[in-house]
């Protein structure tokens, strides 16, 4: 078995892009600010683009429309285009991301699924619509893969499984605002953070750099720790297990450490 310590700062840096990368169009995050415009804002950018095709139409389209009133609705964004200009990491050929966006108030979810691309044309997708029931029941499309990761491919290297961890939680945070965001609320970390009263509930660790570690079977496990900046402000351990020649992994996201900082938030 080989184990590769990464730099915190190369987490960073891929996450910094993925977060760049994967922004629904502000009309999708907050569609209350564009329900009573006759025309649509400017777009600024290709996804913003996309949000033009949500104004106007009939009213048997109102429930694909981005709303806040708790009504499951198609992304214009595209999660894939997260996968371009990274090393190691691709979308299988004729696979798409697409994704489902929840609004209700100030809160939001998210539902990305990776489906065979005869499937993803904007018929199939407003077909799984009429099965969605509320936030915790998303739509999910005719021939969507169980997991996204399954579509993924990748020269695997230990990096690329490093990017693969920090891929699928990002794509599961896709759309997350408000009360529901959980992961945007975790800063990686490779030191205990210097705050008092950690409560412990497991032996800390010696050592909190990321780490690749690689078996000769061609398994590979990854590890890496956060904090999340919130109360319950807690330290967590990450550990991602993948079998030889897959993105799809077996994962362990605890809080192992709880402090009890009094002012209840953590600087980013």
């Amino acid at each position: 078995m080989s184990t590769q310590r990464v730099p915190l700062e190369a987490l960073q840096k891929i996450r910094q892009h993925f977060k760049t990368a994967l922004l629904a169009p502000e009309a999708e995050n907050h569609p209350e600010m564009y329900l009573d415009r006759e025309e649509p804002p400017a777009p600024t950018s290709l996804e913003d683009l996309g949000s033009l095709f949500h104004f106007g139409g009939s009213l048997e389209d109102a429930l694909q429309m981005p709303n806040c009133q708790g009504q499951w609705f198609i992304s214009s964004a595209n999660p894939g285009t997260a996968l371009m200009k990274l090393p190691g990491l691709k979308l299988k050929p004729k696979f798409r991301l697409v994704s489902y966006l929840y609004r209700m108030g100030d809160d939001g979810m998210g539902v990305t699924w990776a489906v065979p691309e005869q499937f993803s044309t904007t018929a199939h997708l407003e077909e799984a619509l009429l099965t969605a029931e509320g936030r915790d029941r998303p739509p999910k499309p005719e021939h969507a893969l169980s997991d996204f990761m399954d579509a993924i491919d990748g020269d695997h290297s230990s990096m690329s499984y490093v990017i693969a961890s920090l891929l699928r939680r990002e794509l599961l945070e896709f759309g997350k605002m408000g009360r529901i965001a959980t992961w945007s609320h975790h800063r990686l970390i490779n030191s205990l953070p210097n705050l008092p009263n950690w409560q412990w509930r497991s032996e800390a660790p010696k050592d909190y750099s990321p780490k690749v570690r690689v078996f000769p079977d061609g398994r590979v496990a990854v590890e890496f720790f956060s904090c999340r900046t919130v109360a319950p402000i807690a330290v967590f351990q990450h550990v991602d297990h993948y079998l030889a020649g897959q993105y799809r992994s077996q994962h362990l996201d605890r809080a192992i450490a709880l402090s009890q900082l009094t002012n209840g938030a953590v600087k980013h």
